[in-house]
């Protein structure tokens, strides 16, 4: 991620901080029926890469949530901290869970076939439906 910064974040009662050491200016859109469920809408992430420090572990819940990746969140507030890809250990960590969103550029969005037709975001960005994400990285959707 040559375009990578330190973003540092926390939950809502504070009990989890995080810091992303490489975190992409890139953000993204995920659409997939587990993230709108999981986040009550369009999961808004960022890459952290594998260079996570998070303080206050003993706090974070982790839910298997596929054969590919895990979720965390705050297990005294609930808040979601990440969605971690178990073969290589990357973070992509909610948009929001950041002090500081500057610098972020929306561009792309990830399961678009399964986007619900309610909502639509203005930006130009690059789309990939669910097949196209399972062919870049080899898992089974």
């Amino acid at each position: 991620m040559s375009d990578a910064t330190e973003r540092r974040g926390q939950c809502l009662c504070g009990a989890v901080k995080i810091t992303a050491k490489s975190a992409s200016s890139s953000a993204g859109a995920c659409h997939c029926s587990m993230c709108r469920r999981w986040s009550g809408g369009p999961l808004l992430a960022v890459d952290c890469g594998t260079d996570i420090a998070i303080e206050g572990e003993d706090q974070v819940k982790v839910f298997d949530s596929s054969a590919w990746a895990e979720r965390g969140f705050c297990g005294s507030c609930g808040t979601h901290l990440f969605y971690r890809l178990k073969e290589n250990g990357q973070f992509i960590v909610p948009a929001g869970l950041f002090e500081n969103e500057e610098g972020l550029v929306f561009d792309h969005q990830v399961f678009i076939d399964e986007k619900p037709a309610f909502y639509d975001f203005s930006n130009e960005t690059e789309n990939m439906t669910g097949a196209e994400i399972a062919a870049k990285y080899g898992v089974s959707i």
